[in-house]
């Protein structure tokens, strides 16, 4: 996601004379085709929606019937229920562990996948594995 700016005074005019109001944020959720580079689903939140709590909707934006191999998203999509979501659409999670990230306990096939990505971030250190 990105935040956008859509309610305020100007940059020059709030550092001059100081804030005015408290300025409103929206944040834009955009899950892009990494073969094709489309836009293939696109949601606007207020800024206090997590970027996980959306990710079931963006997915549910992409046809059923249309094959998602793999879904590539940064930490803050590290939960139990967006790798639910994921495999729910039969795709592969590429989501690398929250940097306090503790091994799950449950043994759904997700959750036994994070926790052997986390053993390997563990064992190789998360520099070396993000260039792996």
């Amino acid at each position: 996601s990105t935040g956008m700016k859509f309610l305020g005074e100007g940059e020059w005019k709030r550092k001059k004379h100081g804030p005015e109001y408290r300025r409103q944020w929206r944040k834009l959720h955009i899950g892009i085709d990494a073969k094709t580079l489309q836009i293939r689903a696109v949601q606007l939140t207020t800024n206090n929606v997590s970027d996980s709590q959306v990710l079931g909707d963006l997915l549910n934006q992409i046809p059923q019937d249309e094959q998602i191999n793999c879904v590539y998203t940064d930490g803050a999509y590290d939960t139990k229920q967006c790798r639910q979501v994921i495999a729910d659409r039969q795709a592969h999670a590429v989501i690398p562990p929250r940097k306090n990230a503790k091994p799950w306990k449950d043994t759904k096939s997700s959750s036994l996948e994070r926790n052997e990505l986390l053993r390997t971030v563990t064992r190789l250190g998360r520099t070396l594995w993000k260039k792996w």
